[in-house]
């Protein structure tokens, strides 16, 4: 076990605790002893150690153990036997903490739970979270919704949670591969559903070809991107950040996509319901960026009211829209073609990859027809409503401005706040959507005389920064499998402020908690 801890010597002999109060005492005897009136082995009755550990750790910080022991129950309520066990495992690492036998350095110190607003709560993994918010926008859309997915890692668990929500009109489709899956997503639209798929970045390479067809064709399509580290087959179990590149610019052709971002579990739900929201409202495929740190991650989610969202019930065309004839790409305001379901009288029309008249739908190779049409598609996407860029933490405008998008909202959060704690005078901004971005987002930058873009690839989002706005943004990247430490974006913070010139940005080097060790 001190091997794979990474340890030469056995830290309880070699000095290293000399400076701190250490406690030995034996977990798995004391478990071993608090289970043994349930007659388990002793592999089974050491499988309650965590729990006994956990019974000691709230004794420590004085937290109830009421609500675990209700967990324990509903958790192996088909198991009365296990429950018990590891309750009593629990009551016996609280008990040993409050009698005499843990005497000296230790003291209880109570620690009052974090506040939250009234309401009903739940916990929530990103995967559940996406799926949710999929389900409520086709809901608000007043669609079925279809779901045609492969299994990926990290993205499969979208699927299964899916799988369990068919009362709410949802199908599920697992095809037998990447192309199918996206393909029937996209004949589902056409038949007048929300076509749905989802993938990681291996995933999302074999769908290209399709998701350039749902542009071309201007159906809503709603493609989650569980990102993992790559290239090719990468680290399937390991988060990056690496597809911002391939959702934005990674398919032939001018093929503009808006792409949006979830920045944690929760988030991804309201995430989820924006995606669906522009899918029907543009017609138009949207990107969703998760990592595998979102999908698999949980946190406390305040079930929100239905009534909050507003309804953007999708429009079917029934009849001619240009006196009596029908023009299949005649567009309203926003630039969205009209969606009309087949089969629907008077209104037969084709649609593919080949392109069409700006018009009649009729393939159409001539240079100024396709000029044109490169153009609608382009300002469809640049004209899509999109929220003005907030402050996450601090001031609107002064020396260093903390960029961040998706996953690493919360280490950036925290570091930022510690550091304006301090003194210093630095402010988060956040970034949901990626393409197109707030229209203020520009002249909010250039409020900073410094940029900093903190993110799990090697400067992708500083890039597209850079292009769009021509701010001299910094990257700060960490491509080690791992998500950013709070401590490493403090670290990066001060050297802005340690009057060093040149002493900015740079790369995050890996270290023995992360992927790639440092030992050869």
């Amino acid at each position: 076990n001190l091997d794979k801890a990474k340890y030469d010597a056995n830290p309880l002999e070699d000095g290293s605790l000399a400076k701190y109060d250490v406690l030995a005492f034996d977990i798995s005897e004391k478990t071993i002893e608090a289970v043994k009136p349930f007659g388990l082995g002793n592999k089974d009755a050491l499988r309650s150690k965590n729990m006994w550990t956990l019974g000691l750790a709230l004794w420590m910080f004085d937290r109830d153990r009421a609500p675990l022991q209700e967990w324990l129950r509903q958790k192996f309520k088909a198991k009365p036997d296990i429950a018990d066990a590891n309750i009593a495992a629990l009551d016996a690492g609280h008990a040993y903490g409050e009698t005499a036998e843990l005497s000296g350095p230790l003291k209880q110190v109570h620690v009052d739970p974090v506040p939250s607003e009234p309401g009903l709560y739940r916990t929530v993994t990103g995967a559940e979270a996406v799926s949710l918010g999929l389900v409520a926008g086709a809901q608000l859309a007043e669609l079925p919704m279809f779901f045609g997915g492969y299994p990926i890692t990290p993205a499969s668990a979208i699927l299964h949670h899916l799988a369990r929500l068919k009362e709410f009109g949802v199908t599920t489709f697992q095809a037998e591969d990447e192309i199918a899956a996206v393909c029937a997503a996209i004949g589902a639209s056409w038949a007048g559903q929300l076509g749905v798929t989802s993938s990681s970045g291996p995933g999302i390479a074999l769908k290209t070809e399709a998701i350039g067809l749902g542009i071309m064709t201007e159906l809503p399509l709603v493609i989650v991107n569980s990102q993992r580290g790559g290239p090719s087959t990468g680290l399937p179990t390991k988060t990056e950040q690496s597809d911002l590149y391939q959702a934005v610019y990674g398919r032939n052709g001018d093929a503009p996509m808006p792409v949006i971002a979830a920045r944690s579990p929760s988030d991804a739900f309201e995430v989820a319901i924006e995606a669906c929201r522009i899918a029907v409202e543009y017609m138009t495929p949207v990107m969703l960026l998760t990592d595998g740190y979102i999908a698999n991650a949980a946190e406390p989610w305040k079930v929100p009211d239905p009534a909050a969202f507003e309804p953007f019930p999708a429009q079917f065309l029934d009849q001619p829209n240009d006196g009596e004839s029908f023009l299949p790409y005649k567009r309203d305001a926003k630039g969205a073609r009209p969606w009309v379901k087949p089969g629907t009288p008077g209104l037969m029309h084709r649609i593919g990859g080949i392109e069409k008249h700006e018009l009649t739908g009729n393939i159409d190779y001539s240079p100024d027809n396709h000029q044109r049409m490169t153009d609608l598609r382009k300002q469809k996407v640049e004209n899509i409503t999109v929220p003005d860029q907030d402050i996450a933490a601090g001031k609107g405008s002064g020396r260093l401005a903390v960029v961040g998008w998706g996953s690493t909202y919360g280490p950036i959060y925290q570091a930022v706040n510690r550091s304006i704690a301090k003194g210093l005078d630095v402010s988060h901004i956040h970034v949901r959507h990626i393409w197109p971005m707030p229209k203020n987002l520009g002249e909010l930058l250039r409020g900073f005389d410094k940029v900093l873009v903190p993110e799990m690839n090697t400067g992708q989002f500083k890039t597209v920064l850079r292009d769009q706005f021509l701010i001299d943004a910094e990257p700060l990247t960490k491509t080690s499998g791992q998500p950013f430490q709070i401590a490493e974006l403090e670290a990066a913070i001060a050297k802005y402020f340690d009057g060093v010139d040149g002493n900015e940005g740079g790369q995050v080097p890996a270290n023995d908690q992360q992927l790639p060790s440092t030992e050869v």
